[in-house]
């Protein structure tokens, strides 16, 4: 009975959503009716340069452009100018209250909400909103991951105005909550976050290029700009069926669960025509995104079913991350309203392709020049060359860095799977980029198509865009005028694989402009010593170069030979943060203040990783227990009835159907076995006092018993009564919409 329950809640959930009304949102119109363009109502609840440039005089609004907090702090009085513009603005939108929002070490955002309400000094009420109020908080600090760099009765810590990011209003049923984005450190100034990392490395790249750049004769450069467009992936699928898988509810994913005879093979669901609840999800997501300045531009369905894509035009990379931050929380929160849960880990499916974020980088002068376009004259190839040519450097020589960048329990399911490279990093540049060092490091011309490579004007190439195919194997390729990091998770948080690259890049640039400047003599340089040095540098480097199947048997091979890492689980990755080499280079670019720090961020991701493996394990333990051998239980129960009815009519039992009983009951044994196994190997790794022994662990024989479990109770579901199995199925969860 309880089986055939649970069983109905089941039927009654799929029932639910064939039947369900498709929700339809209110567009913003014209006083005429006709629909409201975007651009007329974009950002209308973000405090942007715009509303600024009203509320001050020129000389101030430079002063808050240059202004971040990881260089100085505003004065109070340019503080409280900019505290009154904003809450002015925010009050005549209808808010209440504002908030510091920030991005602990938890891969989410955090925010504390704080009223404009006060009491004037005669005692009657008035709303208030000052410049100290505006620039600084401090918010209890005692629960959000700090790795030991703090003990629990240490709970102060503060959050400090980002002024490189705009103010916005997030908006709820009963109101709007002004938000300010912001840093987050402890009371003794280490990060507690993942913006201060990242600002402080768009400085370091910034100071780097910009030299780099002066030693190539472009001397009016205030600064380099980080520039990010990140491709979010993601599931989608009705609540009701949700809210009845209990390891969807708690870890994200399935920990159990057959792939349907048909799922993504035939590729009918890519680029295919989006169903109408789903298409509505997505308008009305893109409508409040928009409000809030974040600049959606494509939206499609991926290869799995049920499976999106949403992604962005470019921006300056601490925005990018801000924004993507709020794809996420606007994304759940919309689906929410319509009878949907987004699912944002990286293999809430198993057998069916998972979500990754793909980040798409580059670099740009404050002019708006991007230097990764190859350019349409030699001297901008130079530089473009130089560029690139750092870039790789900065990918070789810390491939561990953005390894670990990326290391996350859900990442680790879906890295080399065929929607993901290989967790080897190297990069791709395309057959005609790759012929052109060649050509720069032997001093030979090259016989190319004019149309791809003229050889004229000093031997420098005019190198075209977009002239070579796309690798999807690759984890980090080069794409006409921008690089594609694809082996990011679709849940993490992109500030610090932006931070990893902007700072690896930046320490090559380094080397490269030191080269450079003892070349020159410290005055502008030649295009033939700026071509000595990428030739001299491209030659240290260029085993990282690979243009063919990162999936193939082959380059695991020849990426051993070459000696480059292949860091297959987030506890192996995680190891870089204790690498001397990385470290120490992580101080001298000043992303963090001292190589403590870095221990204190791998014990915040060791210990994550380690008790996000330990909720799955025991979310898997609790299925079985509860649902999967009561099932199992409730079917033999009901194959012993039907026998015994057989042999007391017929007086006989074909051999068959006792060989099919037999069979099932050892499936049920096996189970019940592995249970056991999986309870066994819980215990074992609470028990490992050291969080690093732990990860190891549970990255190796803690995924090696869930999987034993996994295709255990997967062949239960296949054979046991479908009116007796409570959990939704796959074919239930991805086809249901």
């Amino acid at each position: 009975m309880v089986g055939q329950s649970r069983s109905y809640a089941r039927s009654n959930a799929v029932a639910k959503t064939s039947d369900r009304d498709i929700r339809h949102f209110e567009r913003p119109t014209r006083d005429d009716g006709n629909p409201l363009p975007v651009s007329e109502y974009f950002g209308c609840h973000t405090f942007g340069w715009d509303l600024l440039k009203k509320a001050l005089p020129e000389a101030d609004l430079d002063l808050v452009r240059e202004a971040s907090p990881s260089k100085r702090r505003l004065t109070r009085e340019l503080a409280d100018k900019v505290a009154k513009a904003a809450k002015e603005w925010a009050l005549s939108k209808g808010a209440t209250h504002y908030c510091h929002w920030f991005h602990p070490q938890t891969g989410a955002t955090a925010e504390k909400h704080d009223s404009f309400f006060s009491f004037a000094k005669d005692g009657s009420a008035i709303e208030r909103f000052t410049g100290a109020e505006l620039i600084q908080q401090e918010p209890d600090a005692s629960s959000f991951p700090s790795g030991g760099l703090r003990s629990t009765f240490e709970a102060r810590g503060y959050t400090a105005w980002d002024a490189t990011s705009p103010m916005f209003l997030m908006e709820t049923t009963n109101g709007l909550t002004l938000c300010i984005p912001s840093v987050f450190i402890s009371y003794s100034g280490e990060s507690l976050d993942e913006k201060t990392p990242l600002l402080r490395s768009l400085s370091a790249i910034s100071e780097s290029a910009t030299e780099a750049l002066s030693l190539l004769g472009e001397t009016d450069l205030k600064h380099i700009v980080s520039t990010c467009g990140p491709e979010q992936e993601y599931f989608v699928i009705d609540r009701s069926l949700h809210d009845l898988r209990p390891d969807l509810v708690l870890t994200g994913r399935t920990v159990l669960g057959r792939v349907p005879a048909k799922h993504q093979q035939l590729s009918d669901h890519y680029f295919g025509s989006i169903k109408q609840r789903v298409v509505n999800f997505m308008m009305e997501c893109e409508y409040e995104l928009y409000k809030l300045g974040v600049p959606c531009k494509t939206r499609h369905n991926e290869v799995a079913p049920s499976q999106c894509e949403t992604a962005p035009i470019f921006e300056f990379a601490n925005i990018a991350a801000d924004h993507n931050q709020l794809v996420m929380e606007v994304t759940k929160t919309v689906a929410n309203r319509h009878g949907l849960v987004a699912l944002f880990h990286e293999k809430p499916f198993s057998d069916v392709n998972g979500s990754g974020k793909h980040l798409n980088w580059s670099l740009a002068t404050d002019k708006g020049k991007n230097l990764l376009d190859p350019g349409e004259k030699p001297h901008e190839n130079i530089r473009f060359l130089y560029f690139l040519t750092a870039v790789i450097k900065g990918v070789h020589d810390y491939s561990k860095l953005l390894r670990c960048s990326i290391a996350s329990a859900g990442n680790d399911f879906r890295l080399g799977a065929n929607e993901a490279p290989p967790a080897i990093i190297s990069v791709f540049l395309g057959q005609t980029l790759t012929q052109v060092y060649e050509m720069i490091a032997s001093g030979k011309e090259l016989d190319t198509p004019e149309s791809e490579i003229n050889l004229d004007l000093a031997r420098i190439p005019i190198i075209a865009r977009d002239n070579t195919d796309r690798n999807r194997t690759s984890p980090f390729a080069f794409t006409g005028n921008k690089f594609e990091f694809r082996a990011l998770g679709s849940s993490q948080s992109i500030s610090s694989s932006i931070t990893a690259l902007n700072a690896a890049v930046s320490a090559a640039l380094t080397e490269m402009n030191a080269e450079l400047k003892a070349k020159s003599g410290g005055q502008k340089a030649s295009d033939k010593q700026a071509l000595e040095v990428i030739k001299n540098t491209y030659q240290s480097v260029k085993a990282v170069l690979f243009e063919g199947d990162g999936y193939s048997e082959e380059w695991h091979a020849e990426a051993e030979k070459r000696g480059l890492p292949n860091l297959r689980t987030a506890p192996e990755a995680l190891e870089a943060l204790k690498d001397d080499a990385i470290s120490n280079m992580l101080v001298t670019q000043g992303i963090y203040n001292k190589t403590e720090e870095l221990e204190f961020r791998y014990n915040v991701l060791i210990e994550q990783y380690n008790m996000l493996k330990l909720i799955e394990m025991e979310t898997q333990q609790e299925l079985v227990a509860s649902h999967v051998i009561p099932a199992a239980t409730a079917h033999l129960s009901s194959l012993s009835q039907m026998l015994e009815g057989m042999d007391e009519i017929l007086d006989r039992i074909s051999p068959t159907q006792k060989k099919a009983y037999e069979a099932f009951v050892t499936k049920v044994d096996h189970v019940i076995t592995l249970q056991d196994k999986l309870s066994i190997t819980i215990e074992k790794a609470k028990g490992l006092s050291e969080e690093a022994a732990r990860g190891k662990f549970l990255a190796d024989q803690g995924r090696s018993v869930m999987e034993e479990v996994t295709e255990a109770c997967n062949d239960l579901e296949l054979h046991i009564d479908d009116q007796l199995w409570s959990l939704p199925k796959y074919r239930e969860m991805l086809f249901s919409l």
